[in-house]
């Protein structure tokens, strides 16, 4: 199982939110690609990017931010906010990200998004609230529960597909296991937990489960809650 070490981009800095509030944003970085930079020498392999700015606005607002993270680590990174489109996708991959995350377009478009996954490195990103799946920047939920939309991309070629808990997500008040087991078992699909890691027994025990290809740690690491270093020597 992966550990993805999170950075969420607003106003090209490092922040992190509460339950997806943008108002409720603290600021942790001004130096996105320096925290990256450690991250890799705690032994992370991966990075997980979202451009919160991006998620609210449907463009790729901090597209410097993420070339420069890119450009200064060995970090494979993932990267998320705003992408729905051929075009944007390709930008991304051409400065070097290694795959992309696709999230409201997923339950808008998922013809469209099947069809990016035979071209490119996809990953589907299923936000939920409540079961529900919720989008642009998880200010709107919709009618979909999160598992039928999982199914959605059964054998279609997606890499991953990351799966958050929007109540969880930034509390440290655990992750929701069972919603990820859901969300592996509906779709097949290898699924990244995100939302609510509160330390290094969420990650423990979500890898005993057995059925999880990853997990996202955020905030937890942000408020000293969880030693990532220590976390990698134990998973990997």
């Amino acid at each position: 199982m992966e550990i993805f070490p999170a950075i969420d981009l607003k106003d090209a800095k490092a922040v992190r939110l509460s339950r997806g509030l943008m108002q409720s944003a603290k600021i942790y970085s001004d130096k996105p690609h320096e925290l990256a930079k450690t991250f890799e020498d705690f032994g992370a392999k991966w990075l997980h990017v979202v451009d919160l700015d991006g998620a609210f606005a449907g463009e790729t607002i901090n597209f410097d931010v993420v070339e420069n993270i890119v450009k200064h680590t060995n970090l494979k990174v993932q990267i998320g906010g705003g992408i729905r489109d051929q075009e944007r996708i390709k930008r991304y991959l051409d400065i070097g990200a290694s795959r992309v995350i696709l999230g409201s377009i997923a339950l808008k478009n998922p013809l469209f998004v099947r069809k990016m996954a035979r071209l490119y490195p996809i990953v589907v990103g299923i936000d939920a609230k409540n079961g529900f799946v919720a989008t642009q920047g998880w200010a709107e939920v919709s009618d979909m529960r999160a598992t039928d939309l999982a199914q959605e991309f059964a054998n279609a070629g997606v890499e991953a597909i990351i799966c958050t808990d929007i109540n969880k997500d930034g509390m440290l008040e655990g992750i929701n296991v069972k919603f990820t087991l859901d969300i592996a078992r509906a779709s097949g699909v290898d699924t990244i937990a995100s939302g609510g890691v509160s330390g290094i027994d969420d990650i423990l025990r979500l890898k005993q489960s057995g059925e999880a290809a990853g997990i996202i740690v955020g905030k937890a690491y942000y408020e000293g809650k969880i030693d990532l270093k220590e976390a990698f020597s134990k998973v990997l």
